[in-house]
C-alpha cells in the first residue's frame, strides 16, 4: 500500500524523476564494483614481476573471484528477498571495499607461497561480498522502473562496466606506473566505504520514498514496477516453498536458456576484466601505462554500445514490437559483432587489433540485456532469488575463463586459442536465445 502523498495539482500533473538519481546512483556503484574486479587485471604485470607468479598460478589467483561470487549468488539471492537491497547492498559494498583495501598489504609477506595463498583469500572473500550487487540493481530496477524504460534502465547499470574501464583502468595503471601497485588497491577502498554510506543516506523503495510525488509512483506502479520493493515478496513468502522456487527456476527452458547465454556472454567480459591488459602487454609488447590507455577504448565502445542495446530494445517495444522480439534483436545482432574478436588472431597491426576488440566489444555491450530479461522474467515473489541463480550460471565463466585462458597461454605460448574460446562462446550466446529461449514471459510460480 502506498503511502499517502500530499501535492498541489501541478506536482500531481507532472511526475517527479528520482527513479533516475537511484539509476545514477546504482551506475555509479556497478562502475566501482567492476573497477574493484579488474585491480589485479591492471597491477598483475607488476605483482608478477616482484612476487613470481607463473601464467596457471595467476589463472588461479584471477579465478578465486569468482569461486566465491558464484557460491555466494543464493544465499545472497535470499538475503535480498528477505531483508531488501538497501541494507544488504550497503553492507556487500562495504565487506568489498574492505577486502580490496587488504591486498594492498600482501607486500607484507614477501614472495611466494605466503603471498600467493593471501592473495587468493582476499581475492575470494571480496568475491564472496560483492554476490549480492547485481541480483540487488536487478531488484532496484524491477521496483523503480516500468517495463518500457526497464531496458534502457539495464542496459545503463550493465554498461557501468566499460565505463569502469574507461575511467578506472587508465586511473588504476597510472597509480601502479607512478606509485607502485599497493596504491591502487588503497584508493579503491577507500572510495568504496564512502559509496557504501551514499548508498545508505539516499535509497529507499518507490512507494516510501519522500521525493517521489504520486504521478512517478503511478507511472512506475501502472507500467509494472514493484513499487513496494521486497514487501511485496515478504508477502508472498508462505505461499511458495523455498525449495519449489528453486526448482521451478531450475526447470524452466526459458530461464534454462538465458543462464547458459549469460555464462557465454561473461566469457567476454572476465577475458577483458582478466587478461586482456596483460595480453596487450606480453602479445603486443605494449608497456603497462600504453596497455591502460589502449584498453579503455574498447571499453568505450562496449559502454556505448550497452547503452545502445537497451535503448533500442525499449523503442522496439514503444513501437508495438513483442517484448521477445524487442529483447532478442539486439542480442543476436551485438554476439554476431562479438565474434569478430577472433579476427586479433589474423591481424599484425596493433591498430587492427584494437579496432577489432573495440568492434567485439561494441557488440558486446549491444547484446548485453540479460538483466533486462532478468527483470522481464523473473517471479514477483523471488525477484532477488531469480537474479542470484541468473548471476550464479553467468559468473562460472569467471572461474573458467581465467583458468582455460592461463593453461592455453601456457601451453601454446601465444593468446590464439584464447581468443577462439572466447569468439566460439560469443556464438553459443546467439545458439542459445535463437533456439533454448523461446517467448520472454515472466514466470508465474505455482503454489507448492
Amino acid at each position: 500500500m502506498a503511502i499517502s502523498r500530499t501535492a498541489n495539482p501541478a506536482d500531481v500533473a507532472t511526475p517527479t524523476r528520482v527513479r533516475y538519481v537511484i539509476l545514477l546512483l546504482i551506475f555509479a556503484i556497478t562502475t566501482f564494483n567492476y573497477a574493484d574486479r579488474a585491480t589485479l587485471s591492471v597491477t598483475g604485470s607488476a605483482m608478477r614481476a616482484e612476487f613470481g607468479f607463473d601464467a596457471i598460478r595467476m589463472g588461479y589467483i584471477f579465478s578465486a573471484f569468482s569461486w566465491a561470487y558464484v557460491l555466494s549468488q543464493i544465499p545472497a539471492g535470499w538475503l535480498l528477498d528477505r531483508f531488501g537491497a538497501r541494507r544488504v547492498y550497503a553492507a556487500s559494498i562495504f565487506l568489498w571495499s574492505l577486502f580490496t583495501l587488504l591486498q594492498s598489504t600482501i607486500g607484507l609477506l614477501g614472495s611466494g607461497a605466503a603471498a600467493v595463498t593471501a592473495l587468493f583469500v582476499l581475492r575470494f572473500m571480496m568475491g564472496a561480498a560483492e554476490a549480492p550487487a547485481f541480483p540487488a540493481n536487478a531488484k532496484v530496477v524491477a521496483s523503480w522502473f516500468p517495463t518500457k524504460e526497464r531496458g534502457t534502465a539495464s542496459a545503463i547499470f550493465n554498461a557501468a562496466q566499460y565505463f569502469a574501464a574507461v575511467i578506472f583502468t587508465p586511473l588504476m595503471a597510472w597509480l601502479t606506473h607512478a606509485f607502485g601497485w599497493h596504491h591502487v588497491y588503497i584508493v579503491m577502498g577507500v572510495a568504496g566505504f564512502l559509496l557504501a554510506f551514499t548508498w545508505l543516506k539516499v535509497m529507499k523503495n518507490p512507494a516510501s520514498h519522500p521525493r517521489v510525488n504520486q504521478s512517478e509512483l503511478e507511472h512506475i506502479e501502472q507500467g509494472g514496477g514493484l513499487i513496494h520493493g521486497h514487501q511485496t515478496a515478504a508477502a508472498s513468502g508462505s505461499a511458495v516453498a523455498r525449495s519449489s522456487v528453486m526448482r521451478q527456476l531450475l526447470t524452466n527452458r526459458m530461464l534454462l536458456g538465458v543462464y547458459l547465454a549469460q555464462f557465454c556472454i561473461n566469457v567476454l567480459t572476465y577475458f577483458f576484466l582478466t587478461w586482456f591488459p596483460i595480453y596487450l602487454v606480453q602479445a603486443r609488447g605494449m608497456t603497462i601505462l600504453q596497455a591502460g590507455l589502449v584498453a579503455s577504448l574498447p571499453a568505450i565502445c562496449g559502454f556505448l554500445g550497452g547503452v545502445l542495446g537497451g535503448v533500442l530494445s525499449d523503442t522496439m517495444i514503444r513501437h508495438g514490437h513483442s517484448l521477445t522480439v524487442a529483447r532478442k534483436v539486439p542480442i543476436v545482432g551485438g554476439m554476431l559483432l562479438s565474434a569478430c574478436i577472433i579476427g586479433c588472431n589474423y591481424v599484425d597491426k596493433d591498430w587492427l587489433v584494437v579496432a577489432l576488440m573495440s568492434l567485439a566489444f561494441f557488440g558486446k555491450g549491444i547484446g548485453a540485456l540479460g538483466w533486462a530479461v532478468v527483470a522481464d522474467t523473473s517471479p514477483k515473489e523471488a525477484i532477488g532469488l531469480s537474479g542470484s541463480i541468473f548471476n550464479m550460471f553467468g559468473n562460472m565463466a569467471g572461474i573458467v575463463t581465467p583458468i582455460v585462458i592461463g593453461y592455453l597461454v601456457a601451453q601454446s605460448g601465444s593468446f590464439n586459442g584464447a581468443l577462439a574460446f572466447v569468439g566460439i562462446n560469443a556464438l553459443i550466446t546467439i545458439f542459445s536465445y535463437l533456439v533454448i529461449v523461446k517467448d520472454i514471459l515472466r514466470v508465474e510460480l505455482s503454489p507448492s
